[in-house]
């Protein structure tokens, strides 16, 4: 779920050219097709579907063959990519013999020639391979987020119901990837922190220790404010997918113009309850109505150990928002949503107040507002921190835009990416 970033989008449509675009993405499982006339069972899922049954069984062989013949080379590392004219195969195998392979087309330039004609340019050095590598891992963590590991599927229910698991799944996920805006952020996956004052922060990790002994059943807790990370319960590969559903997909759904401090619009969903602005981003629409759904999305986590499924919970009140997750063998009843809500309602409409009041304080002292003089990328790769500032918002639309002609170089060099480390 890559990211839209703007500067990319306006260079490539000011320039009259056609960016990176998906062509096609498919999982296969060859041990599940080995035998003559069974070659269409390795295949688990298909985008686009639309393309005739020899052609698909064609380019899956393709894949296999290419992924086969590296090993002679390589056993233990095959193929990871393949560099065409037209396009750029990505290989990635998560599980044991089960292979994900996403095939980009590359970006066109379209140029006139001496006697005018026009004249269609691949941008074959556009596409840096660890960046989609990447995104093609990322894919399969989002996937093993809300369905399990592929073999847990097949153990459930067979192939049959891991096909549907993908089907379901990767039809929504794929519209959702802007190939097109992928850039080094999405080789490192990481989690931007909001930074905080020591007393602020004290302020927080009370009010979770509150919450998790008032709401027992609460077995991990996660604290975001302005879309950026506080505190987390989670393992850190966990937390940093979780991560990006929240703040790629959810939060952009559920975004609404709100003021910043006590100005923004009050409810009080229950009689009796002390005023807020809290809402559940998942679950119940309306506390008041007794036939509401308690619906939570699952999740699935530590599934390298424990293996555990949860329900997730999305809590928000302003620009503060907290994840509670509880075991799904557990079913959250519309009374206890009830109370999640007046619990947890007014504590973290009050501390959001806090936390704007102080990050207000800060942004005025720090001068923040104004275009920085210097763009980086930090990451720090013991707690996956991730700051830039080569995405500042700015009235000048080119100074959004990432020069990647050096990381181009860099990557065609072999050098190392270049980011600031944390020792």
């Amino acid at each position: 779920m890559a990211a839209r970033r703007p500067g990319r989008e306006r260079a490539w449509a000011a320039q009259g050219s056609v960016p990176a675009a998906l062509a096609e993405f498919l999982h296969l499982n060859p041990p599940s097709g080995r035998e003559n006339g069974e070659e269409e069972n390795k295949i688990l899922f298909y985008h686009p579907n639309e393309v005739e049954k020899n052609e698909k069984i064609r380019n899956v062989g393709l894949c296999e063959a290419i992924v086969q013949f590296t090993r002679t080379f390589s056993p233990s590392k095959p193929a990871k990519s393949l560099h065409t004219q037209k396009n750029r195969q990505f290989f990635n195998e998560p599980e044991e013999h089960f292979w994900m392979v996403m095939v980009v087309r590359n970006p066109i330039i379209e140029k006139q020639s001496k006697d005018g004609k026009p004249v269609i340019e691949y941008q074959e050095e556009e596409l840096l391979d660890k960046v989609y590598s990447s995104v093609l891992q990322q894919c399969y963590s989002m996937y093993k987020l809300f369905n399990g590991t592929f073999l847990k599927a097949v153990e459930d229910g067979g192939v049959e119901l891991l096909k549907e698991r993908l089907e379901k799944f990767f039809h929504r996920y794929l519209q959702t990837l802007h190939l097109q805006s992928c850039d080094l952020l999405d080789i490192f996956g990481g989690i931007s922190f909001f930074p905080l004052d020591k007393m602020t922060y004290l302020k927080i990790q009370s009010f979770i220790n509150r919450m998790e002994e008032s709401l027992s059943i609460v077995k991990y807790t996660a604290f975001l404010y302005n879309d950026q990370l506080i505190w987390s319960g989670l393992e850190q590969d966990d937390m940093r997918i979780l991560y990006k559903y929240l703040t790629t997909s959810l939060f952009p759904r559920h975004m609404e113009p709100e003021l910043a401090g006590r100005d923004s619009p009050i409810r009080a969903e229950m009689p009796g309850n002390l005023q807020h602005y809290g809402r559940f981003l998942t679950g119940p629409l309306n506390l008041n109505d007794p036939d509401a759904k308690c619906r939570f999305p699952k999740i699935f986590v530590n599934t390298h150990d424990a293996y555990e499924e949860l329900h997730l919970i999305v809590y928000k009140a302003m620009s503060a928002a907290v994840c509670f997750m509880i075991d799904a063998s557990i079913q959250p009843t519309l009374d206890f949503c009830r109370r999640l809500d007046s619990v947890v309602g007014p504590q973290l409409t009050v501390l959001a107040s806090d936390i704007c009041e102080q990050f207000n304080i800060n942004k005025r002292m720090s001068g923040s507002e104004k275009e920085p003089q210097f763009k980086f990328i930090y990451f720090n790769h013991m707690n996956l921190a991730e700051k830039t500032l080569c995405y500042f918002e700015s009235k000048n639309a080119n100074l959004i835009e990432v020069k990647r002609r050096n990381f181009n170089a860099a990557e065609r060099k072999g050098f190392s990416l270049p980011y600031k480390r944390q020792k």
